[in-house]
């Protein structure tokens, strides 16, 4: 299960990251050829900034003097943030070791799962659907993206309650003191999801029967306690097993009192006057093969997946805009650039950062249809 301390940290990472991408960083990969032991080539992606042999030590704090350090070593939306109050404070790499349930199921299951040509599974029964991935593989970014849907934070219920979050802008008073002004206070009752199929601790597993919908899982957001004028509106979204299908969306409108069917389209789009989009939810929530997803390299870099503070501490040097949390260095993370097949989405790409060992989403940075 996923600690609601994870959960809070995951969902600064990705609002900070979306709202703070300003420059594109998929042009400037470069990818270079890696000799490795069995005489496989594995690309490495590099791009501007501090060399991995320099990376900040523990006990060193990153703030916006020093932000350029860590240039190349964050996604740029982090890096907006550093540069603008953002501090991050380094500490020793700590491992994440794979549950002995999810290991089991996935060294039981995994060698009958197949990735078919339209990015589809075969044989997917529960655990890590692709333990040992080659990098060279032409398929290897949705094989990646596969083990992150399929992780082992929550593999059967999620259940979060009474989560807040804060949307607003910033600015500068006449002494040039920057201050985060808080426009949206959200307030949400509750968040529940329910697994159909891959689950491992809680009967009936690993699926559920008589599964009627074909449904991966269902989630229900509801109701909106604070602001005030979105107070009771709720929500409950339908995923398939058909990787295919898009979802169903339904939206409850207290003050019209319907219900409103959400178009795929409007996935991508601001909900509820604030800047992150359903699809980022959690690093991305959106199905596998919605988008194409291309393999860019991997490299060490810095993440924060060891939050100490609940709740969390806002950093001072921005007024309160984002967290300020332990960081550290990662030894491989992986890059990978989707790009969305629909063409009414409002974004042009999504730039993943995923760290290799527990496959988990560290943070995304989005670029509208200008690239920017």
């Amino acid at each position: 299960m996923l600690t609601s301390r994870r959960l809070q940290w995951l969902a600064v990472l990705v609002f900070v990251a979306v709202a703070g991408a300003r420059v594109a960083l998929a042009d400037e990969l470069e990818t270079r050829e890696h000799p490795t032991n069995t005489d496989v080539t594995i690309p490495v992606s590099t791009w501007p900034g501090t060399p991995s042999d320099k990376f900040p030590q523990p006990g060193e704090v990153i703030g916006p003097e020093s932000a350029e350090r860590v240039k190349g070593l964050v996604g740029d939306g982090i890096l907006w943030c550093v540069k603008r109050g953002m501090t991050l404070e380094i500490v020793p790499y700590k491992e994440i070791p794979m549950p002995p349930h999810y290991q089991e199921a996935t060294e039981k299951f995994s060698a009958q799962v197949k990735l078919l040509p339209d990015q589809t599974l075969e044989g997917y029964v529960s655990g890590r659907p692709f333990p040992h991935v080659d990098m060279n593989d032409p398929m290897v970014a949705d094989k990646l993206m596969y083990n992150f849907e399929r992780g082992h934070y929550f593999t059967d219920d999620l259940g979060l309650n009474l989560f807040d979050a804060d949307t607003g802008q910033l600015s500068k008073d006449s002494d040039g003191q920057q201050h985060y002004q808080v426009e949206r206070h959200f307030v949400l009752d509750w968040f529940r999801l329910l697994q159909y199929t891959g689950r491992l601790l809680n009967d009936p597993k690993p699926d559920i029967p008589n599964n009627r919908d074909k449904t991966f899982r269902k989630a229900g957001l509801y109701p909106v306690i604070e602001p005030f004028d979105l107070k009771g509106i709720g929500g409950i979204n339908y995923r398939y097993l058909d990787k295919t299908r898009m979802d169903d969306l339904w939206l409850y409108l207290p003050s019209l009192r319907r219900v409103r069917r959400l178009s795929s389209a409007q996935r991508s789009e601001a909900l509820f006057g604030q800047d992150t989009d359903v699809d980022s939810y959690g690093g991305y929530s959106g199905q596998v093969p919605w988008f194409t997803w291309k393999y860019l390299g991997t490299k060490p870099m810095l993440a924060s997946l060891h939050g100490q503070s609940l709740p969390p501490k806002p950093c001072k040097g921005d007024g309160g805009m984002t967290f300020c949390e332990q960081w550290e260095k990662r030894p491989t993370v992986a890059i990978i650039e989707g790009t969305p097949k629909a063409p009414q989405y409002a974004f042009s790409k999504r730039l993943i950062f995923m760290d290799m060992e527990s496959y988990f989403v560290v943070y995304s940075d989005l670029y509208d249809r200008r690239g920017e």
